[in-house]
């Protein structure tokens, strides 16, 4: 049975018309000292009788410690990562700005053997990142889905052209 998970990505447009989007840094002792391809949407795992927006919105809460922002989300669509785990992706543009962000957590063995069991934020920092950046810090799996966002973007002439 293939593992889902549900996600949103924010954007907005920079001062220098270049896109933004809203990317959370990957918690955890594994994460800790990463910076390139150890960033991510906000997402999480559904189950198969949810509906993914609402996942998705939900997730967002638990992994930014504030609700997603109210407004209207597109879907960007089904991508498929190389775990095998599939991300239901959406995307809606705002000028989502939290005074601060507080994750919810997970508990880790750290290091594995050591019998030491901590909790760590799933998410230690998010922050709004210029397109060109995010390629270089998103997870590669996840670079479809800025893709997506892209395509989408240039398709719907969004704000007179500007992507």
């Amino acid at each position: 049975m293939t593992v889902r998970s549900a996600g949103i990505l924010l954007y907005r447009h920079g001062s220098s018309s270049d896109v933004q989007v809203w990317l959370a840094h990957m918690g955890g002792p594994f994460w800790a000292r990463k910076d390139a391809h150890a960033w991510s949407i906000p997402k999480g795992e559904y189950a198969a009788d949810e509906d993914p927006l609402a996942a998705a919105k939900c997730e967002f809460a638990e992994e930014m410690g504030t609700p997603a922002p109210r407004v209207d989300y597109i879907q960007l669509g089904d991508f498929r990562q190389p775990s095998g785990k599939v991300i239901t992706a959406f995307a809606a543009e705002s000028g989502f700005d939290p005074e601060r962000i507080v994750s919810n957590t997970f508990a880790l063995e750290w290091p594995k053997g050591s019998g030491a069991v901590r909790n760590y934020p799933e998410v230690d920092g998010a922050q709004w990142i210029g397109e060109p950046e995010a390629r270089l810090k998103l997870v590669r799996g996840q670079l479809p889905i800025l893709d997506a966002l892209i395509r989408h973007l240039r398709n719907a002439g969004d704000r007179g052209g500007r992507i």
